[in-house]
């Protein structure tokens, strides 16, 4: 069996001598050491290497150590950071902590206390700073309806929510499949005028021409085969509130004809039916394609078009917004944990490094379901990089050099408490029976450990 990959810990110093003492007492540790003398070169490494702890000067030449502290945790918020300094103040220590500083140190440093609070930090893994960010909705006031995210793109597109949700504007949202083009629905409809009425979707895509017309506008009694009585569609259950159409592009050009009918005349007529019906209802539309290339290859009718765009929303893709893939990761690890009804506390920092590598093709549901396995799998109580996608862990740089502890099969006939047991059960054996080293190396405290292995009956 591999044996687990060491922690990797960047050391930060513009003093030579103290940097190599540092270095070589880590090594002695059992750390793998790499170092940088300057502020703005720990940042960059951080954001080309997978880091698992720094430890950082506060004095330094271009940027401080409370900067670099700072610039490392708006990368990537699972990296714990220990800051030292020969300048002990209160008011030092106080900002290095509301920087999100794990721990805070004086020089000259006891080594033996030194070598605890890196042991300390490599079990916590940033999970308070994760739960400040975690809070950080877009919008002041604004019911976000669960957009999660910090980046300056989702800012703008938040701000352009703010001034149109208040109109009677249709409006088109734009975007890849998986970046949550139904939340920006929701999110407008909610901080609408029409928010008490209701918000009706209907996916476009999911139905034939003849089921939409009948789903859309509905049908009188015997309209046709199986119409036993008059039903009203969703243009008149989403009367006086919002009606969101997704993936309008999927319509044929009948069923266009008919929408641009109700955006200019305000009315529907039910399938079956002569009456004509005026209804008040406030248009989403969405699509995940290129509606402009859609309408020069006649596949979308160009009067729809300028009807459906009179206020044009993009949601940007996940890789694209990078920034806000740790309160996304978050976020879900949070619901998913809660609904399985486990005690999960963060990511390690290589699982945060892999997942804001990744470019993310199926966007934040990718990055959902992503999650949603993790937790799934995991045994201890920090999500690493054996609980991913091993499309997300090849992806990355250094995937090759990674040495992970063979993961037990999962066939879909085994129970998830087998394989927890089995993946357990082989790392105190690879472990040579090491109760300690077991529980480290599966990111579980020791105490747990205890508590598995006696449900086990292994004592």
């Amino acid at each position: 069996m591999p044996k687990p990959r060491p922690t990797k810990i960047l050391i930060v110093d513009d003093d030579p001598g103290h940097l190599t003492t540092l270095k070589t007492i880590a090594r002695s540790w059992g750390y793998t050491v790499e170092t940088a003398d300057n502020g703005n070169a720990a940042v960059e490494h951080v954001k080309s290497e997978p880091v698992d702890l720094v430890l950082t000067d506060v004095r330094m030449a271009n940027i401080n150590g409370i900067e670099v502290l700072e610039q490392i945790k708006s990368y990537n918020p699972s990296i714990p950071v220990i800051i030292m300094t020969a300048y002990s103040s209160v008011e030092s220590a106080v900002e290095a902590l509301k920087a999100g500083a794990y721990d805070y140190l004086i020089k000259p440093l006891d080594f033996e206390v030194l070598k605890l609070t890196m042991e300390r930090a490599r079990e916590h893994v940033g999970l308070k700073e994760e739960n400040k960010l975690l809070k950080q909705q877009l919008g002041a006031g604004l019911d976000t309806a669960n957009i999660i995210g910090k980046s300056q793109t989702m800012k703008e597109l938040m701000d352009m929510v703010a001034m149109v949700a208040p109109s009677e504007a249709t409006v088109l949202i734009t975007g890849e499949s998986g970046t949550g083009k139904e939340l920006i629905a929701r999110s407008l409809h909610f901080n609408s005028p029409r928010k008490a009425l209701p918000l009706v979707p209907v996916n476009c895509a999911a139905l034939t021409e003849s089921l939409l017309e009948s789903e859309l506008f509905g049908h009188e009694k015997g309209a046709f085969t199986g119409a036993g009585k008059r039903r009203e569609g969703r243009f008149m259950q989403a009367n006086h509130g919002t009606i969101f159409l997704d993936e309008i592009t999927e319509t044929s050009p009948i069923m266009q004809a008919k929408l641009l009918r109700v955006l200019q005349q305000k009315e529907i007529q039910r399938v079956g039916g002569e009456q004509i019906i005026e209804v008040d209802v406030r248009i989403v539309a969405a699509t995940n394609r290129d509606l402009e290339a859609e309408v020069a290859a006649s596949r979308f009718r160009e009067d729809l078009f300028y009807r459906l765009n009179v206020m044009p929303l993009y949601v940007p893709p996940l890789r694209d917004r990078h920034e806000d893939i740790p309160l996304l990761a978050q976020y879900f690890l949070k619901k998913f944990a809660l609904h399985n009804r486990k005690l999960v506390k963060g990511f390690a920092p290589l699982a945060m490094d892999m997942l804001l590598k990744y470019d993310w093709p199926g966007n934040v549901r990718e990055l959902e379901n992503a999650v949603e396995r993790a937790v799934i799998l995991l045994a201890g109580d920090h999500v690493t990089e054996k609980q991913l996608p091993l499309n997300i862990v090849k992806n990355h740089p250094g995937h090759e050099a990674i040495q992970q502890t063979s993961a037990p099969v999962i066939d879909g006939t085994r129970s998830l408490e087998d394989v927890e047991k089995e993946a357990i059960l082989a790392t105190l054996e690879a472990a040579n029976g090491n109760k300690s080293e077991t529980a480290r190396r599966l990111g579980i405290t020791r105490k747990t450990l205890h508590n598995k292995l006696k449900g086990y009956g292994v004592e």
